[in-house]
């Protein structure tokens, strides 16, 4: 059943958007009975199973009056626990998005994955290329001429191709049902030594391939096993409960647009079982491929019948030194993240390795079988 994974104790109210009783949300809680879709109307829950089994069947029944469902009560006060709030979409993610983040992964690529080697070739990349990448469009002549330039330089590199280039990098983060909620432990390989969360705003698709809303996410990755080779991108970003969502998605409505989107400050913050603090910030406007682009090019040439979620990227890249000079951020088990913006709310994750982190057992069978069990397969078109 979802939801064994070991809940971090928050509370609900402080992870809430600042704005929430006005807002339109949806997500999922785990009742009694098993996983339900919800919608939030004016600050008040609506189990809507009865009208939607799955959160990808609401999305497509979107708008829906709240009052089709049953009223669960305020939801500051809602005591069933919240999941991750997507169910049946595809879990797809966008990497390299900023240019601070090109950088640091062909840090990584060149370091090798070798943490204490990073901050040497942090500093040459930059004083050739930090000013010039920022300042150009992806696919523009401009950014052919960097191109062209970095080549000559020997600095080219395949992160360099996706952030400047024209196609943008596009890849299946996590299988479905695979994501976590609000308080979930959050999960990194036992054998990664060097490692970080990636704070992001996260858009939800819908199957006609129009962004209907937004959440946060922790696209957790593993510094040491891409750098070693792009080619271990699966190992590093798809693992158990490596991938955090919520605590709910916010609809585009009137008050509530792509532009929020593109214009969310996000925070995050890192707190150590040892006392060590971090402290990070992500600026979507500075994201080098507008959201809707991101959306345009995963759809290109696929269809997604039950919809998807799209990680947007992050700006945030630690540098901050944890433990050894010049060896810089990695995670600890009992790390707590938390990643925050105003409109969106709160997650809070607790660091723990994957092989701890409760087994993800509640695939897709398990949830048609309980849906058929509670009689909530017939007439779900």
């Amino acid at each position: 059943m979802p939801g064994e994974n070991s809940l971090l104790a928050v509370n609900l109210t402080d992870c809430l958007p600042a704005d929430w009783r006005e807002g339109l949300f949806i997500g999922r809680v785990l009742t009694a009975a098993g996983p339900s879709p919800i919608l939030v109307d004016k600050g008040i829950a609506y189990d809507m199973s009865q009208v939607a089994p799955t959160v990808a069947q609401l999305a497509e029944k979107l708008p829906l009056a709240a009052a089709s469902g049953e009223e669960l009560g305020p939801l500051d006060t809602l005591a069933l626990p919240l999941l991750s709030p997507v169910d049946l979409q595809c879990v797809k993610a966008c990497g390299v998005t900023f240019a601070l983040s090109a950088i640091e992964r062909v840090i990584e690529e060149r370091a090798r994955g070798d943490a204490s080697a990073a901050a040497e070739i942090r500093g040459r990349l930059e004083e050739r290329v930090g000013g010039s990448i920022r300042a150009v469009v992806p696919g523009s002549a401009e950014a052919a001429a960097l191109k062209a330039a970095l080549i000559e330089d020997g600095l080219w590199s395949q992160y360099l191709e996706v952030a400047i280039g024209p196609d943008a990098e596009v890849f299946t983060k996590s299988p479905v049902l695979s994501t976590v909620g609000l308080g979930a432990e959050i999960g990194i390989r036992s054998d990664s030594t060097w490692n970080n969360p990636e704070p992001e705003v996260v858009l939800l698709v819908n199957a006609a391939g129009s962004a209907i809303g937004a959440t946060l996410g922790n696209d957790v990755n593993l510094r040491d096993f891409e750098g070693r080779s792009a080619l271990l991108l699966g190992k590093a970003k798809d693992n158990n409960a490596s991938c955090s969502l919520g605590p709910l998605v916010r609809l585009f409505d009137e008050d509530f647009t792509i532009d929020d989107v593109r214009n969310a400050e996000l925070e995050l913050t890192i707190d150590g079982p040892e006392g060590y603090r971090l402290e990070g910030h992500s600026s979507m406007n500075q994201i080098s491929r507008d959201p809707l682009e991101l959306v345009r090019q995963t759809l290109s040439e696929h269809q997604y019948p039950d919809g998807f979620t799209l990680f947007l990227g992050t700006l945030f890249a630690p540098v901050q030194d944890r433990d050894e000079p010049g060896r810089g951020f990695t995670h600890k088990v009992g790390d707590v993240v938390a990643i925050s913006t105003p409109r969106l709310g709160k997650l809070v994750n607790t660091v723990v390795t994957s092989k701890d982190a409760a087994p993800w057992s509640f695939g897709l069978t398990a949830l048609f079988t309980n849906l058929a069990a509670r009689g909530l397969l017939k007439e779900t078109a």
